[in-house]
Formats: structure tokens, C-alpha cells, sequence
């Protein structure tokens, strides 16, 4: 290039200063290089290096193809270089290198040693000191191929995709923030009940401590899931399902209630009725080993409000669809069936009860007639008359069934060995209900942010190291949304100008992806001409500067990243 040409190169800078800054606050890079250690022929920057930039394309791009890292990361190496005070070069990103770190992610000691560190490194860091851990499972379905004992197995999908193997994701999340504490990657195959007993000693492990609240979903109430619970001094609660207490024995548990005997507590959330309940108790012991557990059971009986009238309106609805349908079983026509009997006619009866899931909530009987018609004489066949058997279906609504059905929407049964001194039943009920917060980590993890699914990779191991992966992007999000809500709570405030076409649109709580999306169209302009090079960031605006302090991160973050891309990198 002569001197009087003019070069201008032009790189997206975008959310990666926050990303990395964020990313290197949680110590990732030097947990990485501490634990993972590549074999003699790694070259290039470190693997701690690799997997933050790594990150920041995950978090920034939400696609975990690892084809497409190459490319990404040769169009923002001068950026990446200044972010990391280190030279990043494209070629240290190719397949084979991001295939290695999911191999030594894939380790499950190494893994394990690595996770305990991180989880109470950031425990510590951002003072973290609640105990209620949240635990659920999901699944991920994809097009694999089935191997024995292999990660991708058929079994229940939750993505309602029985049809395509799959693999599972049980996750413990830290309250109030939903900070993911605990994460394992079972084959698909498996029930969910057995997950919580493995989860619950990694969550042990990874906090280093015990005297923990474990809330989650029916699986977590298996007397095995519970009495493993006690026997490690840490509390459990959950609703019990169907199998454990059907409907015959939640109506001996409301027959005080309506016999006027056991009266309700009213159970509010914001100043609005949300459910009622009482609570009973049972005593309960199981053996550990040698040992022998005791333990007090709270049984609370909660009927929600919402709920209620919900299953009410819903109810009714299949009564008057099932009515219009039995009607039809008497209609004549063309294309009709005619019933001759009583069975058919009943066993049509019933399927349509069982159809509208109403069963026993009518009374019906089947009435039979003889029907005398004429048939005109045709050829050599003279005329006659001739008789027809036909059965008329008569029904009606029984109300006392319907009654004692309706009695039990709204009612559920849950169990806890929570103290009453700790938790009351108010107080129980809204834990209880703030189990979205680990939904949105599923959300996050499946979704745009980290886009899990669909997954590219075949390789078992592989796959378990992209899942560990993206739970630290994972961590990331949850973690940065955290800060900037403490902060505008601290202050009173709303962020605002972070809605496209409505700059005057604020929140108290803004989502880690809103924030991240406020730092598009920053670049970085390079200008080199006659023997000279000029570089340039897109000034940040006012709402960008205001999230850098909210996030607690340097104002002139973005500034001082000249210095660091005029300056030769440690290599």
C-alpha cells in the first residue's frame, strides 16, 4: 500500500466490552486456565482466552454452531485484542480448538472441581447469602442417533416431541436472582424423579454448606427425595401429586372444611386475595443407612383463587359440550348411526363422557321403541309391513356429583418440614409460586439468548460440554440483569431509552438482553493513512453511559479501549 492510499476498516464493537468485563468479573478465564489444561500442541491464546471470547459470541450472536466462531472472530480481532489486553487471532478458533474445550468440559471431575469453585467464587463476590434452591428439569429433542447407554435416548419430552430422541438438563437456581448453582446433563431416558437426589448433593457441594430450602415440583416429593433431604439437614417443599393423594383423599382432608369445622386462611400476595388454606401434620421416618430418621411433616391444603374459577368456567364448559354431544346420539338422518340396542347405545354414551372427561356426572337411561313402517310391493316382492327396534338415550346433569367435583378445583396438597417459626403458610404459598424463576433460566437456555436447541453436535461428550458451557453464558445474564435491578431499586429508578420507537418507555426491571441490546451500532473505526493509523469508537450516548454504571462497570469503558489497540499485546 503506497502512502497515499486510504484504508478504512470498520468493526462491530457492540455489547463485548460489557460481555468480557462482566465475564472476567465472575473470574471465568482464570477458573478455566486453572482447571482445564490442554495437551503440548495448544497454541494460541489460552483456553481461558478462548472460552470467554467464545462466550461473548454465544451471548452476543445466540448460536453455538462452532463453524461460524471463526468468521465472527476475524471481523472484531482488534476489539477483542484491546477487550483481553492480548492478541486474539481468528485461526485460534477453528473447529478443532473449540471441539477440544468441550472435550475438557466434558469431563465430569475436572467439571465438578471447576463448577464448586466458580459457583462460590460467586457466591462470594456478589454476597449471595440465601439458601432457597429452586430444582426442575427440561429436555431437549434433536435428530440423533440412538446409541446404547448414550446421552441422546426416547423418553417423555417436554418438548412434546416424543418422536425425536432427546436429552436432559436438571438445574438448581439460587433465590432471589435465579442464579444457576447446580447443573447435570442426564440421558433422556431417565424419569425426573431420581434426578433431585443427585442434584441436591451437587448443590451441597458446589455452596459448601448445608440448612438449605429445596423448593420444586412433584418429582421432589418421593419419600427418597425427601427423606434424603432431611437426612442432610436441608428443608424440602413441593405439591404431591395425583398418584400420592387422589381425589378421595383430598375430600377426607376438606371434609371439616365443609362441615364448617377446620376453618381457612386467607393467603394475600400485593394486597390481593390470591388463595386460602389451613394446614395439618403427619409424622414421618425413614432409615439411612444405619441410621434412622425422624421427622415432622407440615401438610398444607391450599386452594388457589385463580385457579378455582379457571377449572370452574372450564368444567362447565365440557358438562354443556358433552350434553350437545349426547343429543346428538338421538338424531336420525342420513350418514347417522342408529343405535338397536342398550350396550351400544350406552357404551357410545360413555365414550362421550369419557371424551369430555365428565365421566359420572350424568344420569342417563336408554328407552326402547318398535316403529311400524310400510314397504310398497316392487316386482315379484309383495307389501308388507315391517317393524324397526330403535333405543332413544334420555339423560340428565347429576348436580350432587357435579357438586363434589366442583369442590376439589382449586385444591392442592403440599408438604414441607419447613418450621412454622421460619415459614407460615403465607409465606410457604409464595415461594411456592415464584417457581418461574427457574423457568426462565430453561427459557434462556433453549431460546434466543443461548439457543441450546436445536443442538448440531453428535458427540455425547461434546454435547455435555456445550450444556456446562452455555451455563456459565448462563450465569452471565442472570447475573448482570441482577446488578442493574439492585441498583435501580437502590435509587428508585427506571431505566429508560431502551425500547425501540418508545424512548420514553421505563422499567424498574430490565431483562439482561434489553440491556445488552442498548450497546448495538458502536463500532470501531480504523483509518490508515500516509503512514499514519487513526482509530475511533462510536461515542456512547447518555443511556449507555447510565447501564455502565448500573452494571458497575468503568464509564470510559468503551474509551479505554483505544490506548489498549495502540499498544503492542503480551503475548
Amino acid at each position: 500500500m503506497s502512502e497515499q492510499q486510504l484504508n478504512v476498516q470498520i468493526e462491530a464493537v457492540d455489547d463485548m466490552p460489557v460481555l468480557l468485563a462482566k465475564l472476567e468479573r465472575m473470574q471465568v478465564q482464570k477458573l478455566v486456565d486453572q482447571h482445564f489444561v490442554p495437551h503440548g500442541n495448544w497454541q494460541g491464546c489460552s483456553v481461558g482466552q478462548a472460552t470467554l471470547v467464545w462466550l461473548a459470541y454465544l451471548l452476543s450472536e445466540g448460536d453455538h454452531r462452532l463453524s461460524h466462531v471463526q468468521e465472527w472472530v476475524k471481523s472484531r480481532e482488534k476489539t477483542l485484542s484491546a477487550c483481553l489486553r492480548t492478541e486474539i487471532r481468528a485461526e485460534d478458533f477453528s473447529d478443532d480448538h473449540l471441539e477440544i474445550i468441550l472435550d475438557m468440559f466434558g469431563d465430569d471431575e475436572t467439571w465438578r472441581l471447576f463448577d464448586v469453585d466458580m459457583t462460590q467464587g460467586l457466591v462470594r463476590v456478589y454476597d449471595l447469602k440465601g439458601n432457597l434452591i429452586r430444582l426442575d428439569s427440561t429436555s431437549g429433542s434433536g435428530y440423533w442417533q440412538v446409541t446404547e447407554d448414550g446421552l441422546f435416548q426416547f423418553g417423555h419430552s417436554k418438548d412434546h416431541r416424543p418422536d425425536l430422541p432427546q436429552f436432559k438438563v436438571m438445574l438448581a437456581t439460587l433465590d432471589p436472582l435465579g442464579l444457576a448453582v447446580g447443573i447435570q446433563v442426564p440421558s433422556g431416558e431417565k424419569a425426573d424423579d431420581p434426578l433431585y437426589i443427585p442434584a441436591i448433593d451437587q448443590v451441597r457441594q458446589n455452596l459448601g454448606r448445608h440448612g438449605l430450602f429445596f423448593v420444586g415440583d412433584s418429582k421432589i416429593m418421593s419419600f427418597e427425595t425427601r427423606l434424603h433431604a432431611v437426612a442432610g439437614g436441608d428443608c424440602y417443599l413441593g405439591p404431591f401429586s395425583k398418584t400420592q393423594i387422589d381425589d378421595e383423599a383430598l375430600s377426607i382432608l376438606l371434609k371439616p372444611v365443609s362441615e364448617g369445622k377446620q376453618p381457612l386462611e386467607v393467603i394475600q400476595r400485593k394486597e390481593k386475595d390470591i388463595a386460602e388454606g389451613f394446614e395439618t401434620s403427619v409424622e414421618l421416618s425413614g432409615q439411612v443407612g444405619e441410621k434412622e430418621v425422624k421427622w415432622t411433616e407440615r401438610r398444607l391444603v391450599v386452594r388457589s383463587c385463580q385457579y378455582a374459577h379457571a377449572a370452574t368456567q372450564a368444567f362447565e364448559a365440557r358438562l354443556t359440550e358433552a350434553a350437545s354431544d349426547l343429543d346428538k346420539l338421538n338424531e336420525r338422518g342420513r350418514g347417522k348411526e342408529h343405535f338397536r340396542d342398550t350396550q351400544s347405545l350406552t357404551n357410545a354414551a360413555q365414550a362421550v363422557l369419557k371424551k369430555h372427561k365428565v365421566e359420572g356426572c350424568f344420569c342417563f337411561t336408554c328407552e326402547k321403541s318398535i316403529t311400524e313402517y310400510q314397504v310398497r310391493a316392487y316386482k315379484e316382492r309383495p307389501a308388507e309391513t315391517r317393524t324397526e327396534h330403535e333405543v332413544t338415550l334420555r339423560f340428565k346433569r347429576d348436580e350432587t356429583a357435579i357438586q363434589q367435583r366442583a369442590e376439589l378445583f382449586g385444591w392442592r396438597v403440599y408438604g414441607t418440614n419447613q418450621p412454622v417459626a421460619d415459614f407460615s403458610l403465607e409465606k410457604l404459598v409464595c415461594a411456592y409460586r415464584n417457581e418461574y424463576l427457574v423457568e426462565r433460566n430453561f427459557g434462556r437456555l433453549k431460546g434466543k439468548s443461548l439457543a441450546l436447541t436445536p443442538m448440531y453436535l453428535q458427540d455425547d461428550n461434546r454435547a455435555t460440554g456445550l450444556v456446562r458451557l452455555l451455563s456459565i453464558g448462563l450465569r452471565a445474564l442472570t447475573l448482570l440483569e441482577h446488578v442493574v435491578r439492585e441498583n435501580l431499586a437502590k435509587t428508585g429508578q427506571e431505566l429508560a431509552g431502551v425500547y425501540a420507537g418508545n424512548p420514553k418507555r421505563s422499567t424498574p426491571t430490565p431483562t439482561a438482553e434489553t440491556i445488552l441490546r442498548a450497546f448495538r451500532n458502536i463500532y470501531l473505526t480504523t483509518i490508515q493513512f500516509a503512514g499514519q493509523t487513526h482509530q475511533q469508537i462510536t461515542p456512547l450516548n447518555d443511556v449507555q453511559r447510565h447501564i455502565l454504571t448500573l452494571c458497575e462497570l468503568p464509564a470510559n469503558l468503551y474509551d479505554s479501549l483505544l490506548p489498549n489497540l495502540q499498544n503492542p499485546y503480551p503475548k
